[in-house]
């Protein structure tokens, strides 16, 4: 029997960082993070676990890693109108981004060793608001306020008992578990969205609040730069 001829066989792909963290994503995202080990990482490249450690120190340095995967996806235009585009732009990618990675929203502002990504999606971020008038204090307070929007309405979201498109049969169902004569208006809303056919609230709303307070904030205080 002729032995293969090892000189025209596909060379292996070097393995990197990239590589390994790009194939831990894709694992966290099917299976969720507690499938997440080095050794299940090595089966999907097909190395051993061993391997995987001189790109990476340790189980909770891949998830850095993919924290700073997640945050690079997310959209701060440099060609927005102002600040308030700007904002209301990345809120809508970050919120989009966070449900397409179900299992990242938790641990956002939860890990200590942040990556470049996530220090450019804040240098970005500040640079915006900071240009458009904001004080220090002033942005530090316009930062967590919308990160407290896009994390919170998204943990919601994602916490649902139901699919969206669901919503006009719960509501259905929920309307017999309202008594009318004790709880009048939660009946009334819950009867009303019954007879809507449904509805899925909206992320721009509490968003759209939010940067029209900011904005007033601004035009009230007279803010420049520190």
């Amino acid at each position: 029997m002729t032995p293969p001829d090892l000189s025209q066989a596909e060379p292996r792909m070097p393995l990197t960082r990239e590589r390994i963290l790009h194939a831990g994503l894709e694992l966290v995202d099917l299976h969720g993070l507690e499938a997440l080990s080095m050794r299940r990482v090595g089966q999907a490249l097909g190395v051993e676990a061993m391997s995987l450690y001189k790109y990476v120190k340790d189980k909770s340095d891949l998830i850095d890693g993919l924290i700073d995967l997640v945050i690079a996806e997310i959209d701060i235009p440099h060609d927005a109108n102002d600040w308030k585009d700007a904002m209301r732009q990345r809120a809508i990618s970050a919120h989009q981004v966070l449900l397409r990675h179900r299992w990242a929203c938790p641990l956002m502002g939860s890990r200590v060793n942040i990556g470049p990504a996530m220090l450019g999606y804040i240098d970005d971020t500040f640079a915006w608001l900071r240009q458009g008038g904001f004080t220090v204090e002033q942005t530090l307070d316009a930062w967590h306020a919308l990160d407290g929007h896009i994390f919170g309405f998204t943990l919601q979201q994602l916490n649902l008992p139901f699919a969206p498109e669901d919503a006009a049969q719960m509501a259905v169902a929920g309307i017999a578990l309202i008594p009318a004569d004790r709880y009048p208006y939660f009946h009334a809303v819950v009867s009303t969205i019954a007879q809507m056919g449904g509805r899925v609230e909206r992320f721009e709303f509490g968003l759209d609040l939010l940067l029209k307070g900011l904005e007033r904030l601004l035009t009230t205080s007279g803010s420049s730069h520190d």
